[in-house]
């Protein structure tokens, strides 16, 4: 709790800075969190008084196996509430941005096909089931199910709980995901017939059926709730198992299948002859973006839709064309 921190000065701005940010409508638990761990590092492990440019560095050093925008993030983060902080005490410390770490270029996702997604699920088929975790086969099953067919972030689909999912419907219930958006997820028929199976499996007496446990449960008792790194390494073992790779020999990232899904959705909206324009708004409220500016980053030209899009142009407006060629 936000209490555990006034024993110390650098404790108590951390929690004004906390109140004064959370007063403009934001939980920022994710930075509570960071600050409160940059405090246990300075005052118990470096036994200093104050944060300073070598207790930051040391902090900085001791998650550099992170991902390069994850320790940014971090960095940023203790930025903003120092800047906050110095705007009282001049001369208190403030990480100077030059030498935080730079970000990595941009790394183009890999786009995964149907055929391999059947090749994940067999995979997943032949997993063997363990003390700890005697739902694996079908855990791992209905994770790439829904990371494939309904484009569910990893912590979205770790988070949900029994009470989220409705078998009989097909619909799952986001809470307050990115950007503190929640929103309703329709699943398709047969991703509705893979939650209901999965789900004889999960209800068995055996297991803790409350409505607040985890859909997906880790252990042999069923509150045992994944985390998005140990669901994300479990997925990435199935991409292995099942040899998922690009032309270029690049296996994709969990992410990746977010990626796909709007993807083959505008694809399929192609085929179908479909208004793409008035369908990108639904596609964009499905996957809980704030605007289709969000969705674009997700709609890739790859060979197919470029085909698609030529073909399209071609029935459209080809007679034009030709007749302006002559």
């Amino acid at each position: 709790m936000i209490e555990d921190l006034s024993s110390t000065r650098l404790g108590r701005w951390i929690i004004d800075w906390l109140a004064h940010q959370r007063s403009l409508g934001r939980d920022y638990a994710g930075a509570e969190w960071i600050l409160k761990h940059l405090q246990h590092f300075v005052i118990a492990r470096m036994q200093a008084p104050d944060l300073d440019q070598a207790s930051f560095d040391l902090w900085c050093d001791s998650f550099r196996h992170l991902s390069a925008t994850t320790r940014r993030s971090r960095q940023l983060t203790v930025r903003k509430f120092c800047l906050y902080r110095q705007r009282t005490e001049p001369d208190c410390f403030v990480p100077d941005p030059l030498y935080f770490v730079r970000l990595c270029p941009y790394r183009r996702p890999v786009i995964i096909e149907p055929q391999q997604v059947a090749q994940m699920l067999v995979a997943a088929d032949n997993l063997a089931p363990t003390t700890n975790s005697p739902l694996l086969p079908v855990v791992m099953r209905l994770a790439v199910v829904l990371l494939y067919t309904a484009g569910l972030r990893r912590g979205e689909l770790v988070r949900l709980s029994l009470d989220d999912v409705e078998p009989q419907t097909g619909i799952l219930r986001i809470r307050a995901s990115k950007f503190h958006k929640s929103r309703l997820v329709p699943l398709s028929p047969d991703a509705g017939s893979e939650l209901r199976a999965y789900l004889r499996h999960r209800l068995v007496p055996a297991f803790d059926t409350d409505p607040n446990t985890p859909l997906l449960c880790n252990g042999a008792r069923a509150h045992r709730r994944y985390t998005g790194a140990g669901l994300g390494q479990a997925v990435k073992r199935l991409f292995v198992a099942a040899n998922v790779v690009d032309k270029e020999g690049r296996r994709p990232r969990v992410h990746d299948t977010r990626h796909t899904f709007a993807l083959e959705a505008l694809i399929r909206w192609y085929r179908a002859g479909a208004d793409i324009q008035s369908n990108l708004p639904r596609l964009s409220m499905y996957m809980g973006h704030v605007s289709i500016v969000s969705t674009a980053h997700y709609l890739h030209f790859v060979p197919t839709m470029r085909e698609l899009a030529s073909d399209r142009f071609e029935a459209a407006f080809g007679d034009v064309v030709e007749e302006a060629s002559r």
